[in-house]
């Protein structure tokens, strides 16, 4: 165990050094796996032809951001509201999803016109049911955190969270109809442009988000 880390989630009564060991342990949790699952997603969503699958991919990566900002909050604490580098940093993450969001729909609309559907949509399927698993379990551990440290901070990345099991909703809804019913073909192209819709939300409330003289992490989807 890292030293300053611990994955225990602490009882309501412990002391408030155990609750930030435990956010930190839940931050790193999160990093790691949103790295994982994004190269997988984006590998399969290349591979398959699904713009879909390759579009949650590139989202989890938002999630990765969110939880760099928390750890980086943890280690300064306490920071001045509105510090300078972390809202310069969250600017910037939500401007790069909102180009990624674009880049999204354009995908999708491409993918209707040439009417293409992808080979499978099985990788979708199983990577969008263990992410619904991880981040449910991921947003509840950082809900406590949050409440425990009383950190706008904390509450931020736990919102990211949420969203990312409301994607991970769209991508199985989507790849679950084309499965059953390959004759949906538009169902990839459509889950894509739903995700384009959810991203570009996430996008533009850091970018908001970013710019209020009081932010103080999180991606702004409060």
């Amino acid at each position: 165990m890292i030293e300053g880390m611990s994955i225990r989630r602490p009882l309501p009564c412990d002391p408030r050094h155990r609750w930030a060991a435990y956010a930190r342990s839940l931050a790193v949790l999160a990093i790691a796996y949103n790295v994982l699952e994004s190269l997988v997603s984006m590998a399969f969503g290349w591979a398959d032809g699904s713009v879909a699958l390759f579009g949650f991919g590139a989202d989890s990566l938002i999630e990765v951001a969110s939880s760099m900002l928390v750890l980086w909050r943890l280690a300064r604490e306490p920071a001045p509201p509105g510090a300078g580098r972390e809202s310069r940093a969250a600017l910037a993450i939500g401007v790069l999803f909102l180009l990624l969001a674009a880049g999204t729909a354009a995908g999708s609309a491409m993918q209707l016109l040439s009417r293409r559907h992808p080979a499978t949509t099985l990788p979708g399927l199983a990577v969008s049911t263990l992410s619904v698993g991880m981040m449910l379990w991921l947003w509840r551990g950082k809900r406590r955190a949050a409440r425990a440290l009383d950190s706008r901070a904390l509450a931020g990345d736990a919102a990211c969270s949420l969203v990312c099991i409301q994607l991970s909703a769209v991508l199985f809804l989507g790849s679950l109809a084309y499965w059953l019913r390959p004759a949906l073909w538009w169902a990839d192209a459509l889950a894509a442009l739903a995700l384009a819709g959810f991203i570009g939300r996430e996008g533009w409330a850091m970018v908001a988000a970013a710019r209020r003289p009081d932010f103080q992490g999180g991606c702004g989807c409060h």
